[in-house]
């Protein structure tokens, strides 16, 4: 028979063992009751004194298994007992009893004869036929039980002189066999149903097992993020919205923190995708042995987390933030780099700010993108301001995806002025957007559309629209068209493409498209930018750098990328009394060197035009020769001025 293994071993002696001592009672209790009837009932001074002793033996292990038999109950029923441990204390108590059985049947077959021997030999007998029931879950203890009682005084029996004794002993003899075999079938039966009760008790709870681990795994991914292992956004919200009631309840106040990791597109962009997971795992870490609550933690997508604050106020908020920024900023190591990104957090606290978690996110989502803008690396708490910008914004957000099919966008145009013959060199295009009956300033829709990945779409509409209205300019002046575009349409890689198709198109001379930039490209990747400006310069057109002066410009930068025209920034010129004097001698000792034309900006009085001309700057621009011009009157502008001139 094959061993079952160790943990269907141990169920199956708990559950012998529960069965012995549940029939213990029955057993011993019977055992008591045909002792004293065997050592009392029958008067023979023969027998009396050994009797008496045998019965003191007898009651004193009957004791014993009694007390045995309330300590389990008590001690052990329903608990995950020893269960060898309780077989062995039982087995012993009733292998002893059997002795002692066997003991009283062997003296009494040579000590008394008829009724008393008759009457102890079918007890005897009885007690054996009982035990293979009361001792089935035992197999080894049930066949000894019938073999002791019955076998040594059946053979005693059999090798007496006396013939009614001899047929006592064969009868009690086939009888212990036949005890023995009962025992057994008994035996085996009781322990294939405990095994069998056992299995399939393993079997269900392996299957309920698999069930919890599957349903864990189902909770993983329905509620974790796979990557760092905390909340997803379905997860936190119902978490936030319970927090969010118990904060109610209780009248306590509560803070929510988003945070945003700084310059991490750059670390994926540049090192790859293996080294950005790291960043959010070892971020999910961090924020982990900060906010040991798992619950209270969330990665809501990409590079963003945010944290509740059970209980805490402003000011808790505020110094909680400061104390994860720090924390966030340590670097971290990878492939012997160490890589360091920072953490900008928005705080929205509820009751004050709001009561429901879509809107307290949104909330701390806001402050987080203000803090984002204007002071990165640092802690912000949302205000009313703040909702009116956000609101306003995405209002101007939304406006803007359709301001091109709507016919809301035009492009106005402001001379650019020759100080060497007074002549129009050029037009800077500017875009003009009218919202809802409202004039909305570029200073404050570009930005909404450059964050909201609508800069390309704008920008291409504003090349094409202006090349097309440059070709239908008097060709004899060739005036040329500058087109401010953004870094962003600058760094896409079509960008080329889109001003090609734009000249193909409008049939304009790449000579008169001068596509102006701003100094926030020189804190991009410059070899990228140095060769489109070089392919823009390759098909004639020129490229000037715009608000020179005011950002990341440096001589060496510039030598670099080797631009057309440097473009002063108005602040100098209205500066030109002091400070700004002695920057713009400074651009043009540059631009002589380097071979750069140059254009003032914000020239508003004929004595900065003097000034400026007898600087040496080559051209002028600004509300002194005309302010922006819408399109429909250019031609006119050029015939009263019947002037000529380009930038060559």
């Amino acid at each position: 028979m094959i061993s079952p293994k160790p943990e269907l071993a141990k169920c199956m002696h708990r559950d012998a063992a529960e069965l012995l001592y549940g029939n213990a009672f029955s057993g011993i209790l019977i055992s008591v009751v045909a002792s004293s009837f065997l050592a009392f009932a029958f008067s023979n001074p023969l027998t009396a004194d050994f009797k008496l002793v045998w019965w003191l033996f007898m009651a004193t292990i009957l004791s014993l298994r009694f007390v045995d038999l309330i300590f389990w109950t008590y001690k052990h029923q329903n608990t995950e007992f020893n269960g060898k441990k309780a077989l062995l204390h039982f087995i012993t108590g009733a292998n002893c009893t059997a002795i002692l059985w066997s003991v009283y049947a062997i003296y009494i077959i040579s000590h008394t004869e008829s009724i008393e021997l008759t009457t102890s030999i079918i007890i005897i007998s009885a007690i054996a036929g009982g035990s293979v029931t009361v001792l089935a879950a035992h197999k080894y203890t049930a066949m000894f039980y019938s073999f002791i009682l019955l076998a040594p005084s059946s053979i005693g029996l059999l090798v007496s002189d006396i013939y009614a004794h001899q047929i006592l002993g064969i009868l009690g003899l086939s009888f212990s066999l036949v005890m023995i075999i009962v025992s057994k079938k008994s035996a085996d039966f009781t322990s294939n149903a405990v095994i069998l009760k056992n299995e399939n008790a393993l079997l269900v709870n392996h299957m309920e097992e698999q069930v919890n681990q599957r349903t864990q795994k189902i909770y993983e991914l329905s509620n974790l993020d796979p990557l760092t292992g905390l909340f997803n956004r379905t997860a936190f919200i119902n978490h936030l919205t319970r927090e969010l009631d118990k904060s109610k309840t209780t009248h306590s106040s509560m803070a929510l923190l988003f945070i945003d990791l700084d310059d991490f597109k750059k670390i994926n962009d540049t090192i790859g995708h293996e080294a950005g997971d790291l960043i959010l795992e070892k971020t999910a870490e961090r924020l982990r042995s900060d906010i040991p609550n798992s619950q209270l933690l969330c990665r809501w997508g990409g590079d963003e987390f945010l944290v509740i604050l059970p209980g805490s106020n402003e000011s808790q908020a505020i110094a909680k933030a400061r104390e994860l920024i720090e924390r966030l900023s340590e670097a971290h190591l990878f492939e012997n780099n160490r890589l360091s990104v920072g953490a900008t957090i928005g705080v929205a606290l509820s009751p004050e700010h709001a009561v429901v978690s879509h809107r307290l996110i949104q909330q701390a989502d806001t402050a987080m993108y203000y803090q984002k803008k204007h002071a990165p690396g640092s802690a912000g708490v949302f205000s009313e301001q703040l909702d009116k910008q956000q609101q306003q914004e995405l209002r101007l957000k939304d406006g803007l995806t359709d301001a091109i099919n709507q016919q809301q966008l035009r492009l106005v145009f402001q001379p650019i002025m020759s100080t060497s013959n007074g002549q129009i060199n050029a037009f800077e295009a500017l875009l003009r957007w009218k919202f809802e009956g409202e004039d909305i300033s570029p200073e404050q829709f570009i930005p909404i559309a450059e964050q909201y990945g609508l800069i390309q779409k704008i920008g291409t509409w504003v090349l094409n629209a202006a090349c097309h209205q440059a070709s239908d300019w008097d060709k004899e002046q060739q005036v040329a068209v500058c087109v401010n575009v953004s870094v962003l349409q600058l760094q896409e890689e079509d960008f080329i493409e889109i001003v090609d198709a734009a000249l193909a198109d409008s049939k304009l001379t790449p000579e008169l498209l001068h596509i102006e930039i701003t100094e926030s490209v020189f804190a991009t990747d410059k070899n990228i930018i140095s060769n489109k400006i070089k392919r823009l310069q390759s098909r004639g057109i020129k490229v000037s750098i715009d608000d020179f002066g005011t950002g990341y410009s440096s001589l060496s930068v510039m030598q670099d990328l080797a631009v057309n025209i440097v473009k002063i920034d108005r602040s100098f010129i209205n500066s030109i009394n002091s400070n700004g004097f002695a920057i713009i001698t400074a651009v043009m000792h540059i631009a002589a060197l380097l071979d750069y034309f140059v254009v003032a900006e914000g020239v508003e009085t004929e004595e900065q035009m003097l000034k400026l001309s007898k600087l040496g700057v080559h051209f002028l621009q600004g509300f002194y020769f005309s302010k922006p011009i819408e399109e429909s009157y250019i031609k006119d502008y050029l015939n009263q001025k019947r002037l000529t001139g380009n930038v060559s």
